[in-house]
């Protein structure tokens, strides 16, 4: 379920162009120089941030680049939608990129296609945003084509109806998929009570339901400076985004919209509850309440995590063969979540090895070498995801929306390499339990008291 991994929404609104670094030609051979790692500050100093009219914008410049990512993001999340609604926001930005009042249809395709511009969008729980991607060359007419989807969509019925159905044959998938499914069926255990109860992707009942005027009042509602983020990062001069905005979004009315917090997730005891459905293997995910993106317990938490995920790898897949990939995750939302998975046709013995990790990582500290192989190992998997533009545009969002601000996504790398294993049991002891279980498959295969920790 594309809301089980995007939960960062770099991942939803991500668009697949890396950008190509300039490299200098070398006349004669000559030392080479060890780059200087970059200090939080030289970060930092990377983005610039302004207001225009109410709306917040980050540039952050990447000279060489040969690529410009820009992100309008709409604050609010589920907060933004009802039960009756739910699927809107996704369905109208969807839409947008249809057509506009300056670009028709074919007109628009016919420019994106000639350019190689890249205009997509995306939601999740807690935010939503129209992406753009583009060369460095395009960039002004790919601004022009992108602001008018964001400002003048036409939502012509024939569009709407066509993107209207595409999302409605999708959601209808996610029931036939055991993967897309038990994620269905977690977050109804888990968000019972909660704004994320409400499917920001909606569901194929309401998503039906919504015409092309809906989508014009919504749009009306929604774009106003207030309730945007905008994040470029590319080579461009801040001062230039500054002037593309000045006669395009800051013509926004500013509103006064104000994000209301979230209620805090809590779970009392260890449940599970389990679906009946013939498959080969009982499909079973966990889940616990996590630390928040701006917490400092999320660092120690993202340790932890890597080394339950690859201890139950070794322990379920290469000693034992009971599944091929069990998994420990860390989701990263404004209500936080923490879990294991597995697919497995011994869900018992699985979750009893899951649980015993869990309880090894609660009683028992690491060593000071598997701790620095994890944190290792886990800068490199976050360096490589960090090359692209997109990754970084959306990185900055997260920080600002969710973290606390964007300064603090530059100062990740020396919260995670700080973690002790102190850090880690403590963690551990205060996240890694009380979780909430569900199974698709086999009732009779799954016995309650070893997923409740009674047995």
């Amino acid at each position: 379920m594309r809301l089980a991994t995007l939960c960062l929404l770099l991942l939803t609104l991500a668009v697949p162009l890396v950008a190509q670094e300039k490299r200098p030609v070398a006349i004669a051979p000559q030392p080479v120089p060890i780059a200087r790692p970059l200090t939080v500050s030289d970060q930092a100093a990377l983005v610039t941030e302004f207001d225009v009219n109410g709306l917040k914008v980050l540039v952050k410049r990447r000279e060489g680049s040969q690529t410009v990512v820009a992100g309008l993001f709409i604050k609010g999340g589920t907060r933004n939608i009802t039960a009756a609604n739910a699927g809107i926001e996704d369905l109208m930005l969807d839409a947008s990129s249809e057509a506009t009042t300056s670009f028709p249809r074919e007109r628009l395709r016919t420019e994106l296609s000639r350019m190689g511009t890249t205009v997509s969008s995306g939601v999740n729980y807690d935010y939503s945003g129209l992406t753009l991607a583009c060369t460095r060359p395009n960039f002004d007419r790919s601004w022009e084509i992108f602001t008018d989807v964001a400002l003048r969509p036409t939502f012509a019925p024939e569009d709407v109806e066509r993107v209207r159905n595409r999302l409605v044959l999708s959601l209808r998938d996610d029931a036939d998929t055991p993967d897309s499914y038990v994620q269905q069926l977690q977050a109804r255990v888990a968000y019972a009570g909660h704004p994320y109860l409400n499917d920001p992707r909606g569901t194929a009942e309401s998503i039906s339901r919504i015409t092309a005027e809906d989508l014009h009042r919504y749009h009306k509602q929604m774009m106003e400076t207030s309730r945007l983020l905008l994040v470029v990062v590319g080579d461009l001069d801040p001062q230039l985004v500054r002037q593309r905005i000045s006669t395009t979004l800051a013509k926004l009315p500013r509103g006064d919209y104000r994000l209301t917090a979230l209620p805090e997730l809590s779970f009392p005891a260890s449940t599970v509850e389990v679906t009946e459905r013939d498959l080969p293997t009982n499909y079973v995910q966990g889940v616990f309440t996590a630390p928040a993106l701006a917490s400092p317990d999320l660092y120690p938490m993202r340790v932890a995590t890597s080394i339950l995920q690859n201890r139950l790898f070794i322990e379920i897949r290469g000693k034992r063969n009971l599944s091929y990939a069990p998994d420990a995750f860390l989701w990263s939302q404004g209500s936080n979540l923490g879990g294991v998975s597995v697919s497995s046709t011994d869900a018992n013995q699985s979750v009893r090895i899951m649980l015993d990790e869990m309880a090894r990582l609660q009683t028992e500290q690491i060593s000071q070498d598997e701790l620095k192989g994890t944190i290792q190992h886990y800068l490199t998997r976050y360096y490589l995801a960090q090359e692209t533009n997109a990754a970084q545009a959306g990185e900055l969002a997260q920080a600002e929306l969710l973290g606390g601000g964007w300064r603090n996504a530059t100062i990740f790398m020396d919260k995670i390499s700080a973690v002790t294993p102190a850090d880690v049991q403590r963690v551990a002891q205060k996240y890694m339990r009380h979780i909430r279980f569900v199974v698709l498959g086999n009732p009779k295969s799954v016995d309650p008291k070893v997923f409740t920790g009674d047995k």
